[in-house]
């Protein structure tokens, strides 16, 4: 697995496997019609701006995973399912965290995620409350000094 920046022609692969990493991450999380509004073309929308702060982690050449930052907050790090467990995501935060990655969100009932980050050194700043698709949702913020 390597990783290297995102390009254009990325924008279809990544916004696949963000479709299916959210289906699978945020299951019990989200609400069916939340998931499903979360689709390929949802995220292509979103990536055809971001793409130029996304690292791309590459297994046999092939998308598997990916980082979204700005600012030093990371905002999205997914890898695909059949991809978790063999190294992409590491490498991505470890990248991230060069490049100047000090923050992150996460739901606060993701505990793969969770234990993920915790993992690595990241430790909760604070528990809150806010809008997430049309409701209120539990989140935690995650620093790393």
């Amino acid at each position: 697995m390597i990783v290297r920046p995102a390009r254009a022609e990325d924008i279809s692969a990544l916004s696949a496997v963000a479709e299916r990493s959210y289906r699978v991450a945020f299951a019990d999380i989200l609400e069916q019609d939340v998931l499903a509004g979360r689709d390929a073309a949802f995220f292509a929308e979103r990536f055809a701006a971001s793409w130029p702060r996304m690292l791309v982690a590459l297994a046999e050449g092939i998308p598997a995973g990916f980082l979204l930052m700005t600012d030093g907050h990371i905002d999205m790090l997914f890898m695909d399912p059949g991809s978790n467990g063999k190294g992409g995501g590491a490498l991505l935060l470890r990248e991230a965290e060069a490049r100047g990655a000090r923050s992150l969100e996460c739901f606060r009932d993701n505990h793969a995620a969770r234990r993920f980050y915790e993992r690595y050194g990241w430790r909760v700043a604070r528990e809150y409350e806010r809008e997430f698709a049309g409701r209120d949702r539990s989140f935690v913020l995650y620093e790393k000094s």
